[in-house]
């Protein structure tokens, strides 16, 4: 009976690897106008961070030299999960992103679904970033020389199948995207570079293994770390226990320009760094607004 048990659960778990579901495909069409791929490309080096985890060189050292990261992912992420690995997300017509279209490598980002139906890990949950920055973030991705690297897939364990097959489902927008929105210093403009661009709750919130988040927000997240090296993601709200209580705006600012202090820290200091300082006020304008919460134990 428990053999039979047994060999049912692994039966259906193998069914359920590739589910597909249905999204809608967002109007998004990219465009060479120079200064909308400038907006993509700030937005991928800096807050967007997508050269972090796209590019297997080393992205802040080609920047340095002038030229552009090559995203061409297979960056390898060794979680409890099983080793997940970025995509390649130059426009290579074989390896990369230059065989989809506009809408689908959009869908993939706001709707969490594959091209081919399946479902997309939500490491990347761009799922409210506006129609402006979305369309801006794929016209530079469309702009960029393709590179061919094929990327091995997935290599889930035992935990990463089950997880995937019951817990893992599509998530999308929090209600309306916005076509646009208004770039300034506000707590409103901060929260949407922190959660649908930055995604800093993404880590500072805690989080099942589903991806599901199960903490208060930016109160601190799970230790995250590889070569058995891990770091708690600090609190950021505004109570005592918070990593950034009694921070000024100045020193809020200053401490994104020194960049990565922590050589095995797996935050994108260098990439944050690239923010302006209006983008960095906004955060912590933001950050001020936010429900008070006490650091997770």
């Amino acid at each position: 009976m428990l053999l039979a048990l047994v060999a049912g659960i692994t039966i259906t778990t193998a069914f359920r690897q590739n589910l597909k579901y249905v999204a809608p495909y967002p109007q998004i069409k990219a465009t060479s106008d120079s200064a909308v791929i400038a907006r993509g490309r700030h937005l991928v080096i800096s807050s967007a961070h997508c050269i972090n985890c796209h590019s297997r060189n080393n992205p802040d050292s080609i920047l340095d030299l002038g030229q552009e990261p090559p995203l061409t992912g297979g960056v390898v992420f060794n979680l409890p999960l099983g080793k997940i690995y970025s995509r390649n997300i130059t426009p290579d017509p074989e390896t990369g992103i230059g065989r989809l279209t506009d809408p689908e490598i959009a869908r993939a980002l706001r709707y969490a679904v594959h091209p081919n139906g399946t479902v997309v890990y939500d490491f990347m949950p761009f799922h409210n970033v506006s129609d402006e920055d979305l369309t801006a973030i794929i016209s530079y991705l469309r702009a960029q020389k393709p590179v061919k690297n094929k990327v091995p897939d997935h290599d889930l364990n035992i935990i990463g199948k089950m997880v995937k097959a019951y817990l893992v489902k599509p998530v999308g927008p929090d209600g309306e995207v916005p076509a646009t929105v208004k770039k300034d210093t506000s707590a409103a403009y901060g929260k949407y570079l922190a959660i649908s661009v930055a995604e800093c709750s993404g880590c500072h919130t805690k989080r099942d293994l589903s991806g599901k988040y199960v903490g208060d927000l930016l109160a601190g997240g799970n230790p995250i770390g590889e070569g058995g090296v891990a770091l708690r993601p600090p609190n950021l709200t505004t109570d005592s226990s918070s990593r950034i209580f009694g921070w000024s705006q100045q020193d809020f600012i200053n401490r994104f320009r020194k960049g990565k202090l922590i050589e095995y820290s797996l935050m994108p200091w260098n990439s944050y760094q690239r923010m302006t300082d209006d983008e960095l006020k906004a955060i912590y304008a933001y950050l001020k607004t936010i429900k008070v919460a006490k650091t997770p134990s």
